[in-house]
């Protein structure tokens, strides 16, 4: 009972931790950096640290967390493969958004792509995620996958997962203090990072809010009292795995697409084209 106690305090950690996660970096592009918009300007770069966030670190880590619930222990394990799948696949969905909006920045603004450390190793974390994804749907979502694949695969899945993780946090860390260098360079009047302006301490308790949610997440995984016993058997839940997991996509596409839209009249309806306000001077 205490270990299960100690488990959930963990976890709801990782749940404040992560909103608190979302929740900075929306404000910090919304208020500091003057909102969001998808024309080329720098309002379209600010959905890149917002999509990147949300998806390769908080929905990843929530994801990868589903499985260590004791609560989900009593029940077939296909559901929770399929919500494991789909927040991942969500995640992923953000990513990709993520890198589209910087791209097409830096198009629109003829900027080189991929020419800093953050960036490559931001694409390699992507690129592995695609994998990882993948290779899990193959291994452990396939009905007619054999079960010795499944068993030697797992380590190898839990490991690189965890290697995706902290590649994300790298990602994001190195980002957030790129942005802060470009943006407190002491031009234009602006107080220099070095001074610690109101924004940068702002973003830099972000920056350590990411890394105490990875820490957290990491906790959680590598406690082997926390993880799901092995069944003998998946029983009959892979004969319809498959079907569910392509119904579970298409209603991930769904919420995403509707998420998009509202998104988007939002930004319409309340983006400032005024020069930001709360530039230090």
């Amino acid at each position: 009972m205490a270990n299960r106690l100690t488990f959930y305090i963990f976890f709801l950690l990782c749940l404040c931790l992560g909103l608190l996660c979302v929740v900075f970096v929306t404000y910090w592009n919304a208020v500091w950096r003057g909102g969001f918009a998808w024309d080329g300007s720098s309002l379209q770069f600010n959905w890149h640290p917002v999509f990147m966030v949300t998806g390769l670190v908080v929905l990843y880590g929530f994801a990868a967390v589903l499985y260590r619930i004791p609560y989900t222990w009593r029940y077939d394990k296909t559901p929770w493969k399929l919500l494991h799948a789909g927040t991942l696949l969500l995640a992923f969905i953000f990513s990709i958004l993520g890198l589209c909006a910087v791209f097409d920045f830096h198009n629109a603004n003829n900027t080189p792509n991929l020419y800093s450390l953050h960036s490559w190793i931001g694409i390699c974390t992507v690129a592995l995620f695609a994998l990882q994804w993948a290779a899990g749907f193959s291994a452990f979502l396939l009905p007619w996958t054999p079960v010795d694949i499944r068993k030697v695969t797992k380590p190898l899945h839990v490991w690189m997962g965890s290697i995706i993780l902290v590649m994300s946090i790298i990602s994001c860390i190195s980002g957030i203090n790129e942005k802060l260098f470009f943006v407190k360079a002491n031009v234009n009047g602006t107080r220099p990072y070095a001074s610690l302006p109101p924004e940068a301490v702002f973003v830099n308790t972000f920056g350590v809010l990411i890394v105490a949610f990875g820490l957290v997440v990491l906790r959680i995984l590598y406690n082997l009292k926390w993880q799901r016993p092995d069944p003998s058997s998946d029983g009959d839940g892979y004969r319809v795995s498959i079907i569910m997991c392509f119904c579970w996509c298409a209603y991930e596409y769904r919420v995403c697409r509707t998420w998009y839209q509202s998104m988007h009249s939002l930004v319409l309806i309340s983006c400032d084209p005024q020069p930001l306000l709360h530039e230090e001077r």
